[in-house]
Parts: structure tokens; C-alpha cells; sequence
């Protein structure tokens, strides 16, 4: 099963994509993990994605691009995966879909997590990440950007039509039960 899990930042994404990965038996590639440990180990890509990220803007197609068709050389996502953070341009995922064509794969499930742009703005400052963009401003800034380039990537999916809309408020049980019936019919 290839899974795409989709969403504003603090929709929930990486804490569904963990359970849906524990749940189905396959790998969580998120490219915010990815970011973060770069960042934490002060890598040449963490520093240059650091202060990319401090500006609030979003890692160059290229670099993002590069990064996962690497990582899913790897054997252990032949059998599927969940992408987390990826892709959030067009370009990302025409070049996601050259990725797959190569491989003979397709996409089986692009899951669209629905929060109310309120309830982000909490959440995100409630999680406690310690992200320097983490202030009320530079937060609207992230969903401003996630707007403007990521959302083309939704009506990209939709016309291949592989987007389901997932209720993303409530509990997390109450959302990966929500998850688990979509994916499991």
C-alpha cells in the first residue's frame, strides 16, 4: 500500500502517518524527519534547510525530490509506504509520479486530513516543537505558503481521483478510526 497523508501544518499528519505505519505494516517516510535530523546534527543540507525554514518558506523542489527517490531505493519500501511532508508542489509530485511509473507502481490512497485553520494555529503553538518560526505570525505565514503552493498539489490528486477527505479534528483515536475505515474498504 502506497499512502499519501495530506494537510496544512499541525493537521496531525506525522502522528496518523506513525499509527497508519504501525497499524499496516509499512515504513513512514517523512520528509520533515528527515529536515529535523539534518538540522539536529548540523549537517551541510540541515543548515542550509534551517535557515530556509527560519524564513518560513518551503525546501527547494529539487532538494526534496532528491531526497525521497533516495530514500525509497531503500528495500524496505517495496512492499509500500506513507509519505508524510511529500510532495507539497505540483513539480514534487509530477516528479513523485515518474518515481512510481519507473517502479510500475501506483499510488493507492492520497488522504486528505481537514483541520479548521483556528484549530491549527493552536495546535501548532500548543505542541511545543521549539520551531523559531513557532509565533502566531510566522504560523499564518506557514498556512499562507501552504495555501498558495501546496493546495495545487490537492487538485492535482483530485484529478486522479485518489483524494479521500479525512475529518482531521478530534481525538487521534477518533481520527485514525476514521482513517482505518477508509483505508480498510
Amino acid at each position: 500500500m502506497r499512502i499519501i497523508i495530506f494537510g496544512p501544518p499541525g493537521a496531525g499528519k506525522g502522528t496518523q502517518a506513525q499509527l497508519i505505519s504501525k497499524e499496516y505494516g509499512i515504513p513512514h517516510l517523512s520528509t520533515g524527519e528527515i529536515f529535523r535530523s539534518a538540522i539536529k546534527n548540523e549537517t551541510p543540507l540541515g543548515k542550509e534547510v534551517k535557515s530556509i525554514l527560519d524564513a518560513g518558506e518551503l525546501v527547494p523542489d529539487e532538494k526534496v525530490v532528491e531526497l525521497v527517490e533516495e530514500e525509497l531505493k531503500d528495500d524496505k519500501y517495496d512492499d509500500g509506504y506513507i509519505l508524510d511532508g511529500f510532495p507539497r508542489t505540483v513539480p514534487q509530485a509530477e516528479a513523485f509520479d515518474e518515481i512510481l511509473e519507473k517502479k510500475d507502481k501506483q499510488l493507492d490512497a492520497f488522504l486528505q486530513l481537514e483541520v479548521p485553520e483556528e484549530e491549527l494555529v493552536d495546535r501548532i503553538l500548543s505542541r511545543g516543537e521549539g520551531r523559531s518560526d513557532d509565533t502566531p505570525e510566522k504560523v499564518k505565514n506557514r498556512l499562507e505558503v501552504y495555501q498558495n503552493e501546496t493546495q495545487p498539489v490537492l487538485n492535482y490528486y483530485q484529478k486522479q481521483d485518489v483524494v479521500i477527505g479525512i475529518d482531521g479534528v478530534g481525538s487521534i483515536e477518533e481520527i485514525f478510526n476514521r482513517i482505518k475505515d477508509t483505508l480498510d474498504n
